[in-house]
């Protein structure tokens, strides 16, 4: 038996780094999961792939920008699974990294609506969704340790994941005071080895460079984070909400 038997998962930006192998992980313990994403021929791959490998799975397209695209997601999960226990809201983008002087206000606009619409609107519409099935449900939003600490040259970034834990937070205080059985998480990552660090550091970036700065001195990879997503989104988590779960390697200590 799996840690996530009879439940169903969303996990937006599901198709690559992080979000794919959230998707594995949770298809591997059971779980139904609904990959998300722009990316359709590589979400379309991985749904092929977990269900080789006798998991769960089907493919949305999803603009996490648009609040009617959310709409039709959610209705599409009620129809085919009638609940919803796990939303993992894992899509984001990094702007290039520059000077608060040089960065335009279309990059800061694009930076937010991604990574801070994004979760509002699956936090939003997949809570409604857990709340109509009434059987609870654990909600896990993908901050950054950038949403922890001041981050030079990349403002625009560091605004959005600081949003990303306070939006955590507020919505499982209100969750908690609703008493519906629905608890919510953010995850803080470090050096990760994904597709998002090229975003702003380049075809190239130095990980390694980057990862000497933590206390382990070494990167992660997109396990290390979809593994605490499994605990977040398991029962073993029953008594957590609100937290701040930080995988970074020691880089905040």
């Amino acid at each position: 038996m799996g840690r996530l038997d009879g439940k169903v998962a969303l996990i937006s930006g599901g198709a690559s780094g992080i979000g794919a192998a959230t998707s594995e992980v949770l298809a591997r313990e059971g779980a139904a999961v609904v990959v998300c994403d722009i990316q359709d021929q590589m979400g379309q791959a991985l749904v092929a792939r977990i269900r080789e490998a006798g998991g769960k799975a089907d493919y949305l397209h999803l603009d996490v920008t648009s609040e009617e695209a959310w709409e039709g997601v959610v209705a599409d999960v009620d129809r085919r699974h009638a609940r919803l226990d796990i939303l993992v809201n894992n899509a984001g983008i990094a702007v290039a990294s520059r000077s608060i002087t040089e960065l335009s206000m279309a990059d800061w606009r694009r930076q937010q609506a991604v990574n801070q619409d994004g979760v509002f609107l699956g936090l939003k519409h997949g809570i409604k969704l857990m709340r109509k099935a009434g059987n609870g449900g654990s909600v896990v939003n993908l901050s950054s340790v950038a949403g922890l600490r001041g981050t030079a040259m990349m403002p625009a970034y560091s605004a959005s994941k600081a949003a990303v834990r306070m939006l955590s937070r507020s919505v499982a205080l209100e969750c908690g005071e609703a008493r519906d059985g629905i608890r919510v998480n953010s995850i803080h990552p470090g050096v990760i080895e994904t597709p998002i660090w090229r975003q702003f550091a380049g075809p190239d970036p130095d990980y390694d460079g980057a990862a000497r700065r933590s206390a382990l001195g070494v990167k992660g990879v997109p396990m290390d984070i979809a593994n605490t997503v499994l605990w977040l989104a398991s029962d073993d988590s029953r008594y957590v909400t609100g937290a701040e779960i930080v995988v970074d390697g020691g880089m905040t200590a």
